[in-house]
């Protein structure tokens, strides 16, 4: 049996139950914004994700939109709602970590967008960060990794690395959660141990992740892409994971999938969803890298998750890596564009 192969579907788990929802405080339109893909699938994903969030409370409208490389754009979303006749707009990010997208270019969007439609009142909201209901999904899978029908050799888990893969960002600070995720997830598991490696950007990367796994000289290495659908990047982890297992066929590699439609999501959407209505929104600052930065420059942090107007960031097609190299990374990590 090809492990890599038969655990691409998220679906390979079987149907999750739909759990109820909390109902909201107001009817207010959701802005769902997704960080975009030029992989077909991966756009879907987001639009089939805000289908189904949307089934469950018809009581507004969703509106699913992009940050970059496919559309709906922000601004278009944004014009949606003002066409309806709404002037009160909720806007989630459908991001795991507030790394430089969360804190700076959707925020930067929602500027511009304040600027064209001076009427509409715009209420952000956070990423999914470290939750109980994500650390469940995760847990509930790689339980059913012990499962015969997935470990036919029945592989323990002393005998298992965990190898945790980000995506990986410029923004030390959501690098740290990836790892500090990673941790809480291991920690009482009873796998080997766990390694935690970025598929670009920052390091380590995927190979080195490997490369550190195999000193622990397991019989099985389980790769968990902490991503929410998939894409170019999932791919590609997944690539790796099979060169690697032809480089390597006394070592199992199992490649789990993404997390897709899952009512965990749902649940953390949900109480996001929430905290906009209620204005309880809190975002945690204090190693925020914009942050220092103007507390360098003004002698105090004026940072404001909801504006970023001193942020002044746009896209211009596709970048050159600066973080490629591990030496202009650790040089560069610290710095604001």
């Amino acid at each position: 049996m090809n492990a890599i192969a038969t655990l691409r579907d998220p679906h390979a788990f079987g149907p999750e139950p739909l759990k109820p929802l909390t109902p909201l405080p107001q009817s207010r339109p959701l802005l769902l914004i997704g960080h975009g893909s030029r992989d077909a699938q991966g756009r879907q994903n987001l639009l089939d994700f805000a289908t189904a969030y949307q089934a469950l409370d018809t009581t507004r409208p969703i509106i699913p939109c992009f940050l970059e490389l496919t559309e709906p754009t922000i601004q278009q979303g944004v014009d949606r709602c003002v066409e309806k006749g709404y002037d009160q707009i909720s806007a989630l990010p459908v991001l795991l970590f507030a790394a430089r997208h969360n804190k700076f270019d959707i925020t930067n969007e929602l500027d511009r967008a304040r600027q064209r439609h001076p009427q509409v009142q715009f209420h952000y909201g956070r990423h999914f960060g470290i939750t109980p209901e994500i650390l469940t999904l995760w847990r509930d899978r790689l339980t059913q990794l012990d499962d015969p029908a997935h470990n036919p050799q029945q592989i323990t888990r002393a005998d298992t690395v965990l190898l945790f893969v980000g995506r990986g960002a410029s923004d030390p600070d959501a690098n740290g959660d990836v790892a500090k995720l990673a941790r809480v997830l291991w920690e009482g598991s009873g796998y080997a141990t766990v390694e935690t490696c970025f598929i670009g950007i920052t390091h380590p990367r995927l190979e080195e992740g490997f490369r550190r796994a195999r000193l622990y000289q397991p019989r099985r290495i389980i790769v968990l892409p902490y991503f929410l659908f998939t894409g170019v990047l999932m791919q590609k982890i997944q690539g790796i994971a099979a060169e690697q297992q032809a480089q390597s066929p006394s070592t199992e590699i199992v490649c789990l999938p993404e997390m897709g439609l899952h009512p965990q999501l749902m649940a953390v959407m949900r109480r996001r969803e929430i905290e906009t209505q209620q204005g309880t929104v809190q975002m945690n600052c204090e190693l925020c890298k914009f942050r220092l930065a103007v507390s360098a420059t003004h002698g105090a942090h004026g940072h404001d998750h909801g504006h970023h107007d001193h942020h002044g960031h746009g896209h211009h097609g596709d970048a050159v890596d600066p973080y490629q190299e591990p030496a202009q990374y650790h040089g560069r990590i610290w710095q604001v564009p």
